[in-house]
């Protein structure tokens, strides 16, 4: 039973490394000069006061360029493809080095049911008189 929340867990914390390692984000970042103005994640920066001018004649937004506002794009590519290696792949040593390490692993987690218990079947005898009692010899 203790085994199944280790399993459990263990297996959560795996795929979600799997799923954290091929995710790709694309970061957007708006400057005006030197200061900072928005980043997004998953939508576009909102553009500062400046950058957007209203046209009266078509009630359309239009974007000027002006020269202190930039936008800088950080993309953080994940892994396209997962490389699965096998066991045949590894050097003898690194064969030895892992087949020794998950023996010595799995024999820490033994059940204490299956140690052999050698006075678990005896029975005590039987107090007639109190010896101790009877004798006036206390342990303090």
């Amino acid at each position: 039973m203790k085994f199944s929340y280790t399993y459990k867990t263990f297996s959560v914390v795996l795929s979600l490394l799997v799923l954290l390692s091929t995710l790709s984000l694309t970061i957007e970042k708006h400057f005006c000069g030197d200061v900072l103005i928005d980043v997004a994640i998953f939508s576009e920066s909102e553009k500062c006061e400046d950058d957007i001018a209203i046209n009266d004649d078509l009630n359309e937004s239009k974007t000027i360029i002006n020269d202190c506002c930039k936008d800088e794009i950080d993309v953080i590519e994940g892994l396209s493809e997962i490389i699965i290696t096998s066991f045949e792949d590894f050097e003898v040593i690194q064969q030895h080095v892992l087949i020794a390490y998950s023996y010595s692993y799995l024999n820490l987690f033994e059940d204490v049911s299956n140690q052999v218990i050698p006075h678990k079947d005896y029975v005590s005898p039987l107090l007639i008189k109190d010896i101790q009692v009877l004798d006036e010899t206390y342990l303090i």
